[in-house]
């Protein structure tokens, strides 16, 4: 009897052991290489210099390096903020983030940024940037 009960906690230790080392074994095999990712930023820069002066464009780098620009619209005309403007603006950066994630891109990342530029001591305009980051798989 004794000998049939050491048989069978030697069994049960042997069978818990193997389930443990089997439940901490990785997912996925050692041959498998960790998904990678390229990415791609898109810039938008909108002016906001009073009158309309300033340059707002949308900025892309292709794959070969070459900057695509695509112009926007500022954010003040000579009345003011000019909400067509922006509105366009709207349409044209969603457009291209629309058109980005039927080719298989993720928008993974924005961020904004502002410069104020200023002369004499009074603020004269500045930039509004927004950056977008997007990946996709190799």
């Amino acid at each position: 009897m004794k000998q049939h009960i050491s048989t069978v906690a030697i069994a049960a230790a042997s069978a818990l052991c193997t389930m443990g080392i089997f439940s901490f074994r990785p997912s996925t095999p050692d041959n498998v290489a960790p998904v990678g990712y390229v990415y791609k930023q898109i810039t938008a820069v909108e002016s906001v210099v009073p009158g309309g002066l300033g340059r707002s464009r949308l900025l892309t780098t292709d794959d070969e390096g070459q900057v695509m620009e695509k112009e926007l619209k500022n954010f003040y005309s000579m009345v003011g903020i000019n909400f067509g403007n922006i509105a366009n603006n709207d349409r044209v950066i969603v457009d291209r983030l629309n058109e980005y994630t039927a080719d298989g891109w993720e928008l993974v990342q924005v961020a904004t940024a502002t410069n104020q530029q200023s002369s004499n001591g009074s603020s004269s305009g500045g930039l509004f940037i927004t950056r977008y980051i997007l990946r996709k798989l190799k």
